[in-house]
């Protein structure tokens, strides 16, 4: 009883309730084809095969079982593979929650009719109508009262000892009045568990408060008793081969029900035969029916033997076919550049941003307003709020109405959008934003987070560093779930990635969106297309009026690759001829000899930047020979992780940017970067490898010096 009704508290009631066309189709031809081809198999078998009395009055019921595709098998499956947020994870766990929504039906109404078909003719329909009313009792009475439970908690505040006992005392009582009714004892807590309001305080606190005991305790040695009761001496090889035939059977007729309204909802056959596999799942439930049977003597011991012996064979075998079918990091395969570097002149900067902690939206909207919205080349802000799966088992991504007014809000969803807005009115023009909340398990959300990106064609993706600074300049925080995130992402990302070390806090954070303030950014140059990304996005806020930009390019003294190093002078060139004129563009070189020298000339640059921008991967250079050794977090590369380190003593937020990889590959570095500018590019500037007298020299370069003719 308590089992069910945890597994009802993780149930999603709504999806449940409103259940996409798709998940229906699915969900009726799956349970009802099944059912409409295995029981007459059974019945066949029954009659022109020799076996046991038992066996041939038990295998109707085993038939039977097998349409059932029970939701917290597939849950658990799909949490196991990590793929319960991909759109085939999603689209089985609808389907197998309509599909318990027609079972928990069908067996309702079975349990009434079997246990009162010998009593007066009208006593099944009472025993039906018993079952409803217990329902709209759960429905209307209980959970109005776990309502009015959660209203008088505190906010902030946990649900207290009282209150939870007291649900944990209703459980029995439901069991017990859906035995009193005719109906099986599980069936009351399983609904009085979807009924419970979903998420902290009261959900999560539940889930909490059983999960040491269910699953260290009573689930453990229900698995145990059930390996007890399994005498595989008492199987007979014939009853072997038929149970097996009509597992079989069942399993390859319950894929075909899958893709034939899959061909018609255009699931492409691979998709389609893997989520059948999916459907496939057996597990707990199936052990709890037949332990439930067993005890109702409808089946013996031989035949339960058999079903417990199909079930591990189902589960062993599921999983790796759908780990050798299913890839799902190829769903989010972008076949057409999304990069900053390759946008079309004055288009439209797409930017992903991924926000967990509210006190980085300040730095965020610092960022997003110095990329320089205009109404030439709009930028459009797609927010997703990443909120930690807690209470529920079914991840979900949420599309916030968008309306373009400020509105009072306590929760953190609604003072991160209010700020987002505030930034959108400041730039009503040429700045549009939409939101979304994204309720997944962080093992997983990732999955979300790129399928947003290419569903929105987003040109670069914004997500947090795992470690959050504190006042004093120390680390206050590290969330390692974060850091897992960011790594699945910067893998399989449809477009550009850029990570966030934000240490605004650390300066005030002073917004840039009032014209006060002066945002000072530097991007850290020596080499590769991560670095060109960076340059990218560098020129673009150089545009800005309140944003001043100083490049620092290192070079390797008495190193020259030419045409590494024509490349990158073209890019740099293309840029600096961009900003001609421009008081607010810095551009320096500095040449030095070794890693040791890059690391004291990072050390060394002074704390007078708000951002600095870095690519997370560069050319094979022998300025980075060793460094990679000391290296902690490799989402920010080499560079990346010297300069968020809190050894440094920097203030300056860092940005460390990953350029698109298509299929997986570097992009070429052969195309030509984009400025936004339409005046012809000049000649290439001459490389800067003259011996220095020193180890490290600075280079500076006069924008009013740039034409060399």
């Amino acid at each position: 009883m308590f089992f069910l009704f945890a597994i009802g508290v993780k149930m999603d009631s709504g999806m449940m309730a409103r259940p996409g066309r798709k998940a229906m189709a699915l969900g009726v031809s799956v349970m009802f084809v099944t059912l409409g081809l295995t029981v007459p198999l059974s019945l066949l078998l029954r009659k022109f095969v020799p076996m046991d009395a038992s066996l041939a009055s038990a295998l109707p019921y085993i038939a039977a079982a097998q349409c059932l595709t029970p939701f917290p098998n597939v849950a658990i499956l799909l949490t196991e593979l990590k793929i319960l947020n991909t759109d085939l994870g999603r689209l089985a766990i609808s389907s197998a929650m309509f599909c318990d929504v027609l079972g928990i039906s069908l067996t309702a109404v079975g349990f009434a009719v079997l246990q009162s078909s010998s009593e007066h003719p009208l006593t099944p329909l009472w025993a039906v109508l018993s079952s409803v009313a217990l329902l709209v009792a759960i429905v209307y009475i209980f959970r109005p009262a776990f309502n009015l439970i959660l209203r008088h908690i505190p906010q902030g505040k946990s649900v207290g000892e009282l209150y939870i006992n007291a649900i944990l005392l209703t459980v029995l009582v439901a069991g017990f009045a859906s035995e009193v009714i005719g109906q099986h004892y599980v069936l009351g807590p399983l609904v009085l568990g979807l009924v419970v309001p979903e998420g902290p305080p009261l959900g999560a606190a539940l889930e909490a408060k059983l999960e040491y005991p269910i699953t260290k305790l009573l689930y453990p040695t229900f698995l145990t008793s059930s390996g007890l009761k399994t005498n595989i001496f008492k199987i007979h090889l014939q009853s072997l081969w038929i149970v097996g035939f009509v597992v079989l059977f069942s399993c390859l007729v319950k894929i075909g029900a899958v893709m034939l309204p899959a061909h018609y909802s255009n699931i492409p056959r691979r998709d389609a035969l893997v989520l059948g596999l999916m459907l496939n799942g057996r597990g707990i439930c199936e052990l709890v029916l037949f332990n439930l049977w067993r005890d109702a003597q409808v089946l013996t011991d031989q035949e339960f033997a058999l079903n417990v012996i199909f079930v591990l064979a189902a589960t062993a075998t599921v999983a790796p076919l759908i780990k050798v079918l299913y890839n799902p990091s190829k769903q989010h395969i972008q076949v057409k550049r999304r990069t900053i570097q390759h946008a079309k002149r004055d288009s439209e900067l797409r930017i992903l941003a991924c926000i967990h902690n509210q006190d980085s939206i300040p730095s965020i909207v610092n960022l997003l307003e110095a990329s320089n919205a205009t109404e030439e080349s709009p930028i459009a802000v797609i927010a997703v709020i990443l909120v930690e799966l807690v209470g529920r088992s079914t991840p979900m991504l949420i599309a916030h109405h968008h309306q373009r007014t400020l509105e009072p809000s306590t929760s953190r969803s609604g003072h991160i959008i209010n700020a987002l807005r505030q930034y959108e009115l400041y730039n009503e023009s040429c700045v549009t934003v939409q939101s979304f909340s994204s309720i997944s398990h962080f093992e997983t959300i990732h999955d979300d987070i790129c399928r947003v990106a290419l569903d929105q064609n987003a040109t670069i993706v914004i997500v947090p560093f795992h470690k959050v600074w504190a006042i004093d300049g120390s680390i206050g925080s590290v969330n390692r779930a974060i850091q897992g995130m960011d790594l699945k992402i910067l893998e399989v990302a449809p477009c550009s990635v850029g990570v966030l070390v934000d240490r605004g806090i650390l300066t005030g954070s002073l917004s840039i969106l009032n014209n006060l303030s002066v945002y000072h950014v530097a991007v850290i140059y020596i080499g590769g297309v991560d670095d060109v990304e960076s340059l990218a996005y560098g020129a673009r806020m150089a545009r800005h009026q309140n944003v001043t930009l100083t490049v620092i390019r290192f070079l390797l003294f008495g190193c020259d690759n030419a045409r590494e190093r024509k490349l990158d002078n073209d890019w740099i060139d293309e840029v600096r001829h961009a900003n001609t004129g421009n008081p607010r563009f810095v551009y320096q070189e500095e040449v030095v000899r070794d890693g040791v020298g890059l690391a004291a000339s990072l050390r060394g640059l002074e704390d007078g930047f708000d951002l600095m921008i870095v690519g997370r991967h560069h050319q094979e250079s022998q300025l980075l020979v060793g460094l990679g050794a000391w290296s902690e977090c490799p989402e920010l590369g080499v560079i990346g992780d010297m300069l968020a380190s809190p050894d440094l003593g920097s203030t300056a937020s860092i940005l460390v940017v990953q350029q698109q990889r298509v299929g997986g590959k570097l992009v070429s570095r052969s195309m030509k970067p984009v400025v936004n500018d339409q005046d012809p590019r000049l000649p290439g500037q001459g490389d800067a490898s003259t011996p220095p007298s020193n180890n490290n020299t600075t280079l500076p370069i006069p924008m009013n010096r740039l034409d060399r003719q």
